[in-house]
């Protein structure tokens, strides 16, 4: 698919710019910092500053909790951890384990980086999970925008695991307004950050889609104008094509944010996002 250049490009750009500006976000975790749960932070999966994640962990006992790891979006250029508490309290509330981590930014790292780090965080989480009461069979991997890119890529294309290791097993993938498919690239930090050209592929999940890949839940918004929706449409039927149960669901008056700001209290009227992913995961 061929998508234009204002749609998706300069789009991603702006992502988690301007749709999630900071006043935004400090709403949103307001009343997060309310929930019954420990969020044990910056602990550390690798030797890099940014290399770090925090556990979100439910106050109840148990020992065998859905766990799910999500990234935050932002061009893969900026971003932290810390600006999205109120997703891991709103998985925190689902009774899963949630692990957000943070990783390298371009253009301190290209996609080698970055998707080194998915892999590590992924894997981290994957070991430590009987310690917060999770069950290491039971790993969802999830993110928005940017990190929706980050979690579908090392989900689909497994050689960022095997360079980390191994492969875990993965239960589902969870993308919330995601670029997945979205070549030709013409800006140029996109370029560097992808290339070099004959490489341009590998950055796709769309490429990497496979019969024995996980189920997915893709949620989109038809008025997203900085990710075209045609990414989640198309790497849904490609999943389907393949035989991979996919649930797409796309909401007609939802833009690029709307779908992870409404895993937040203030907005969770906007979209049943969160409904969703509780149907999903089992």
């Amino acid at each position: 698919m061929v998508v234009s250049r204002r749609v998706v490009l300069t789009g991603l750009m702006a992502s988690c710019t301007s749709a999630c500006s900071r006043l935004e976000l400090l709403a949103a975790n307001v009343p997060a910092a309310f929930g019954s749960y420990r969020r044990l932070s910056n602990l550390a999966y690798g030797n890099q500053h940014h290399q770090r994640l925090d556990v979100y962990v439910p106050d109840a006992p148990s020992a065998s909790r859905p766990l799910v790891v999500f990234w935050y979006g932002g061009r893969w250029t900026h971003g932290d951890k810390g600006d999205y508490k109120f997703v891991g309290a709103a998985l925190v509330a689902l009774g899963y384990v949630a692990v957000l981590p943070n990783y390298r930014h371009y253009p301190d790292v290209k996609l080698e980086g970055f998707m080194e780090d998915a892999a590590r965080a992924a894997l981290w989480a994957h070991d430590h999970a009987v310690e917060f009461g999770a069950d290491p069979e039971r790993l969802y991997l999830m993110g928005h925008s940017a990190g929706a890119h980050i979690a579908a890529l090392v989900t689909l294309d497994q050689r960022y695991f095997r360079a980390a290791g191994r492969v875990p097993r993965i239960a589902g993938l969870i993308g919330l307004s995601g670029p997945y498919d979205f070549l030709p690239l013409t800006d140029a930090d996109l370029q560097d950050m992808f290339g070099p050209p004959e490489r341009y592929a590998d950055s796709q999940p769309i490429h990497f889609v496979r019969p024995d890949a996980p189920p997915a839940l893709l949620v989109h918004g038809l008025k997203d104008t900085e990710v075209a929706p045609k990414n989640s449409i198309n790497l849904a039927a490609a999943l389907e094509a393949q035989g991979v149960p996919v649930t797409l669901k796309l909401y007609p008056a939802l833009s690029h944010a709307d779908t992870v700001a409404a895993l937040s209290i203030p907005a969770r009227r906007r979209a049943p996002t969160l409904a969703e992913i509780a149907a999903f995961v089992s």
